[in-house]
């Protein structure tokens, strides 16, 4: 396989300097906000974005390092293969997180829900949108029953960089 390159857009600033205690998901917390900083030669891609409600941010996991194909997961006590899970500790470590669009000053978007480090490199932004991005799901697999349980739930560091 060829290699790919891919270089960070902007930065991601949370509330979060940690991997404890973080959400584990932007559902985790819906008080929390954050702010999303683009290089100033992306600034020009942010026009229009003001009349999406939500955003996909996506993003390096850049605090963790290696993975392992079988995980024990924040929701559940056994372990499951890597890609049934969204555990941050992967072969190319890519996050994603959708969340609202709170405002927006120059090159600077303000969101809510965040569930990132601070200092995280942004790799790139998409508009949420529920026709192409909300499909009818019909399964969530080992997930069943434990949406609740997010909510609440926060990072204990388990998959915090292993070097």
């Amino acid at each position: 396989m060829s290699i790919i390159s891919l270089h960070p857009i902007g930065t991601i600033h949370s509330p979060y300097r940690s991997i404890e205690d973080m959400p584990i998901q932007p559902i985790g917390d819906g008080t929390t906000q954050g702010t999303v900083v683009l290089e100033a030669a992306y600034a020009d891609g942010l026009e229009d974005i003001e009349g999406f409600s939500h955003l996909i941010l996506i993003y390096q996991f850049h605090r963790v390092r290696g993975f392992d194909l079988k995980v024990k997961p924040f929701l559940d006590d056994r372990a499951h293969g890597l890609f049934a899970t969204r555990a941050p500790r992967r072969p190319n470590p890519i996050g994603l997180s959708v969340v609202p669009l709170l405002s927006r000053e120059g090159n600077k978007l303000f969101v809510g829900n965040i569930d990132v480090l601070d200092g995280t490199p942004l790799l790139d932004i998409k508009p949420f949108v529920p026709d192409f991005d909300s499909p009818m799901v019909t399964s969530v697999g080992w997930l069943a029953g434990k949406m609740r349980q997010a909510k609440q739930m926060r990072s204990d560091g388990r998959f915090a960089a292993s070097d």
